[in-house]
């Protein structure tokens, strides 16, 4: 029987909301597959993101951040996503931010040491330490918190120390062959992405509710001749939130829609034409079969 010299396996990217998990999936993988902001809970979905080398492949696994609120249907279908993408992996990296320890910190650390599996802290944010003489000292009080496999400081937007990560998470990785074709890098189709990377741009753009009152859906995706069409309806709660995702002469919704044009042309690598439309769906975030038409289903 021929022995395996490949590793491979399933690793968690978990944390609280906005510890910059997806950030550190698209420099893991080198490609982005998950959109990032700088509010929490842009990730609504579990997304895989494949990093494969000549003897090794890393299926990482981006989620929503895992946070105590469960109130509303959307905030419970976020934490079942999450809390379901920690079961039969081989490894997990629990993220936490440079500025320190918080208590919002403590609920996902009690979820993930119940796992069974090698957890490897990653202090993320390291970019925005100011005084680096901090970073000692954080991590030997964190080294207390629980039995950590390693605890690796790193920066997701700089790629800082994301090489030792790397080699800290293949160590826990166990011989098999690959799990998925060495040249996809996610179990996302190219629809997902598109309906994301619209998403992304609200995030970015709009304040308040907005952001988290809406969601994209993908009427059409087709490809002719070298180019992309896609058209999108982003749907909004009230009907209040539509004037302001539109805009003054529609100039909002047209940079939305400029912007995610752009980030598909990039992703996908051919010229993009993207309609938008915005419709109203009242209270679709907390009705539940609102949510799973719009494709929030437990194992997303």
């Amino acid at each position: 029987m021929a022995v395996t010299t490949t590793r491979s396996g399933l690793v968690t990217l978990a944390g609280r909301p906005n510890a910059g998990k997806s950030t550190l999936l698209n420099r893991l993988v080198g490609q982005k597959i998950s959109i990032t902001s700088s509010r929490a809970q842009t990730t609504r979905h579990r997304l895989l993101g494949i990093k494969t080398t000549e003897h090794a492949q890393i299926v990482y696994v981006d989620t929503p951040g895992l946070h105590t609120d469960n109130k509303g249907v959307m905030n419970r279908h976020l934490n079942r996503v999450a809390g379901a993408s920690l079961h039969g992996v081989d490894c997990i990296v629990l993220l936490i931010a440079a500025s320190g320890w918080t208590k919002a910190d403590e609920y996902p650390l009690q979820l993930v040491a119940k796992q069974g599996v090698p957890v490897i802290l990653a202090i993320n944010k390291l970019d925005q330490l100011k005084d680096r003489a901090k970073l000692l000292p954080l991590m030997e009080i964190l080294s207390h918190k629980s039995e950590f496999a390693e605890i690796v400081p790193v920066s997701a937007r700089t790629g800082a120390n994301t090489d030792d990560l790397e080699n800290a998470i293949l160590k826990h990785l166990p011989y098999q062959p690959f799990l998925y074709p060495a040249d996809q890098i996610s179990d996302r189709g190219e629809r997902f992405l598109a309906s994301e990377l619209i998403r992304e741009q609200i995030f970015r753009g709009f304040q308040q509710e907005v952001p988290y009152a809406t969601a994209v859906s993908i009427e059409q995706f087709r490809r002719t001749k070298g180019a992309l069409h896609v058209e999108a309806t982003i749907w909004v709660e009230k009907e209040g939130q539509k004037p302001i995702l539109i805009g003054k002469d529609g100039q909002r919704l047209k940079t939305v829609g400029s912007r995610a044009r752009l980030a598909m042309q990039k992703l996908f690598g051919a010229k993009v034409h993207l309609h938008l439309w915005v419709k109203v769906r009242e209270g679709w975030s907390d009705n539940a079969r609102a949510l799973r038409s719009l494709g929030y289903t437990d194992e997303a």
